[in-house]
């Protein structure tokens, strides 16, 4: 079975008194047989660790280049895909990381995205995972002094 090591980031920007979060629209392939909303992430490059990955995927797949990674805030997911028939394992290392910037510049590996309030974020999303992450990083948030809003 193959093992795949990846790394992203739930990114996230403060307007007022509202924190909204950064969701990327992927589409249907290979890996999903049906389009889906999920956090940027990418494969762990060689002689990379994964804080650098999520940073260098959040800039090729959004343009945002001023995440500010909030400490304290690392959490894994695991799950198995079919690729080319084969099983693989997949390991991926999250984030938390705030941006300023609103503009975004979505890479070709996407067909859109969104800024959305917690509520929101978590209806579009249809992997548990991905819910449960967006869970972990909101209490987070809200419970941080790091965060201040």
């Amino acid at each position: 079975m193959a093992f795949e090591k990846s790394a992203g980031a739930v990114i996230f920007r403060k307007e007022k008194d509202k924190i909204y979060y950064l969701l990327l629209h992927y589409p249907s392939g290979s890996r999903s047989q049906k389009d889906y909303w999920d956090f940027s992430k990418g494969h762990i490059e060689k002689g990379e660790k994964p804080e650098e990955t999520a940073r260098r995927e959040a800039k090729e797949e959004t343009g945002i280049k001023d995440l500010k990674f909030v400490e304290g805030f690392k959490e894994w997911i695991k799950y198995f895909f079919k690729f080319k028939g084969e099983s693989v394992f997949k390991i991926v290392t999250f984030y938390l990381a705030e941006t300023k910037t609103k503009k975004v510049k979505i890479s070709s590996e996407h067909i859109g995205f969104q800024w959305l309030i917690y509520e929101q974020a978590a209806e579009r999303f249809k992997f548990k995972n991905a819910k449960e992450i967006l869970k972990k990083a909101n209490s987070f948030i809200e419970k941080s002094s790091a965060v201040n809003y």
